[in-house]
Order: C-alpha cells, then sequence, then structure tokens
C-alpha cells in the first residue's frame, strides 16, 4: 500500500504536467496551414539572434506577432536577447542542458517558439522525451510553421521510432522552406539512416 502511494506521489505531477500542456493535435490536423514563404515573413524576436557568430538557421524567427504588454518585457527587450544569446550559448557551446534550460525560462518568454523549442531541445539532449514534447508542442502552437521546432521535433520522433510521424514533419519543412533549407536537409539525412542508428543532433 505504502509503495502504491509513492508511486502515485509521483506521478501525479508528471500527469498534471501532461494535462496542462498545449496539444499538437490542432496543428497537424490542420494540415499544413500557409504553406511556403512563412519564415522569410516572419517577425525578428530581437535584435541580432542567433548571434552572427552562431550558425545561421532558417526558420527561427516567429510567424506571429508577440503581444507586448509594457516595454520592459517586450521580445525585442535587449536585456531578452542578450539572455536568449548566452542560452544559445550554453546549449551550442558548452553542452550544459540543464543550465540552459533554467537561463531560458527565466527569460520570462517560455511560449516564444524559439524559447520553446530550445528548452525542448535541451529536454531532449538530457533524455527526457515527455517533457521535450510537452515544450515542442509549445513552440508549434506559438508558431505553427516554426521550421526548426518541426526539424527538432522530427528528431525526437525518430528516436522514439516514429519514423512515419518524422516523414510528416519532414514535409511540414518542404512547405515551409523547401527542401534546400538546412532544417529540411538534416531531417531527411537522419531518416536515410537505417532505425536504432543513434543521432548526434
Amino acid at each position: 500500500m505504502i509503495k502504491l502511494a509513492i508511486k502515485l506521489g509521483t506521478l501525479a505531477p508528471v500527469l498534471m504536467a501532461l494535462s496542462t500542456a498545449p496539444s499538437l493535435t490542432p496543428a497537424l490536423a490542420a494540415g499544413g496551414g500557409g504553406g511556403g514563404g512563412g519564415a522569410s515573413s516572419a517577425m525578428d524576436p530581437g535584435p541580432s539572434y542567433p548571434p552572427s557568430s552562431y550558425p545561421k538557421r532558417s526558420g527561427t524567427k516567429a510567424t506571429h506577432k508577440v503581444k507586448k504588454t509594457n516595454k520592459q518585457s517586450s521580445i525585442d527587450d535587449p536585456s531578452f536577447a542578450q539572455g536568449y544569446r548566452a542560452a544559445y550559448a550554453t546549449i551550442y557551446d558548452r553542452n550544459d542542458y540543464a543550465a540552459a534550460i533554467e537561463q531560458l525560462k527565466s527569460l520570462g518568454h517560455d511560449d516564444h517558439p524559439n524559447v520553446a523549442n530550445l528548452i525542448g531541445y535541451s529536454y531532449r539532449k538530457l533524455g527526457d522525451y515527455k517533457l521535450s514534447q510537452v515544450w515542442y508542442e509549445r513552440a508549434l502552437k506559438a508558431d505553427p510553421n516554426h521550421v526548426l521546432t518541426w526539424q527538432y521535433y522530427g528528431l525526437w520522433q525518430i528516436e522514439q521510432g516514429n519514423r512515419d510521424q518524422a516523414q510528416y514533419h519532414l514535409s511540414r519543412i518542404a512547405a515551409i522552406c523547401g527542401t534546400d533549407c538546412e532544417e529540411y536537409r538534416s531531417l531527411a539525412a537522419a531518416l536515410e539512416k537505417p532505425p536504432g542508428t543513434g543521432l548526434v543532433y
């Protein structure tokens, strides 16, 4: 009886988080909405990030404007851009995913697709696939044409053995930025690998 109570106590927060998480069903059911060019007409969430010293990633811009409540909490706030760049470096330069999650959450813009996507990516790299999925879906709810999230979530699908879903993600990327963009090529290359091959993305 005590073991059952402990298991239920451990499971309750996870179930609570999953029940309050946004669902990807509307985004998938929509069948693509928007077509190509969504990323190029996007709002730039900050003045120069990812920083020019980092690899250029197409499609990391949101296609929906973020409502601004005041100048201090604005996505254009220089302190937000600086914090985002620091978290980006923590992920891609230092591979310190736990620290990056804290940095990203402290920005106060969890619903921004760039932020939510990187939190999802960090959880995936830490092996927490449930939380990773929650954050990827949150990013896609904020911007259904966020091509980098489609790529990273496609890699998540491959790691989970969901190759058909990963193929769907690849088709979404093709609809948004074509077949020559980095995100398409990366996910297509991962899909060409035999099932069970470890990914290094």
